[in-house]
């Protein structure tokens, strides 16, 4: 089992409220719309998920949606400062990677920061790859968070904390991870929390397909 990063101790914090997570996937839409539980989502998404952006990674320099062209993408949305739903997601993220052994350079794990303010390139930079050298940290202006987020119908929003000291707060934000194809097509979606041997098992069914 892989060691995470130590989280800051947040009192009530860890009660992190999900209930808007992903609100557009519980709008109904007749016919297509179907919420995953523990498992994974149907290949067919309600609405358009993904699309272009720029990013920068805690690697350096600018990153698109074309930089990854030719892999398959798992896609997760949190940051470094949560206590507890992005920790176990990205061990597990780290472990369906372990999973798939050289399959693995197939796939580029992204970590999407909803927390561009603190949340640097540098600060990803000890977070993100503690939990798996593959994993990559994204941060952007607080216009291209918003953007990304909204291209895949992410949710997330601050709250607000009476404490004194202001940097002490949390993300409410979408707890999904979303598999996305090599042209960055959507392929399925992850519920928290999910099981790493069956997100390498869908995985490894996507990279199968795309070769045979």
């Amino acid at each position: 089992m892989r060691r995470r990063p130590l989280i800051p101790a947040l009192a009530a914090a860890a009660a992190m409220t999900i209930a808007g997570a992903a609100a557009w996937w519980l709008t109904p839409t007749p016919g297509a719309r179907e919420q995953a539980v523990g498992g994974t989502a149907p290949t067919q998404a309600p609405v358009e998920i993904g699309g272009a952006f720029e990013m920068t990674a805690h690697t350096g320099g600018t990153v698109t949606d074309k930089t990854f062209e030719g892999k398959l993408r798992l896609v997760f949305f949190g940051y470094t400062f949560c206590p507890d739903v992005c920790p176990t997601t990205l061990n597990t993220v780290a472990l369906a990677l372990d999973a798939l052994g050289d399959k693995a350079a197939s796939v580029q794990a992204l970590f999407i920061t909803v927390d561009p303010a603190r949340d640097t390139p540098e600060v990803l930079a000890g977070y993100a790859p503690a939990f798996h050298p593959d994993i990559l940290g994204l941060s952007g202006t607080p216009e291209q968070t918003a953007s990304i987020a909204k291209s895949y119908k992410a949710y997330f929003a601050k709250v607000e904390d009476s404490g004194e000291d202001p940097n002490t707060y949390l993300m409410d934000h979408t707890v999904f991870i979303y598999l996305m194809g090599r042209d960055g097509e959507f392929l399925s979606l992850f519920s928290y929390p999910a099981k790493p041997e069956d997100m390498a098992r869908e995985i490894a069914k996507h990279l199968k397909q795309a070769t045979s």
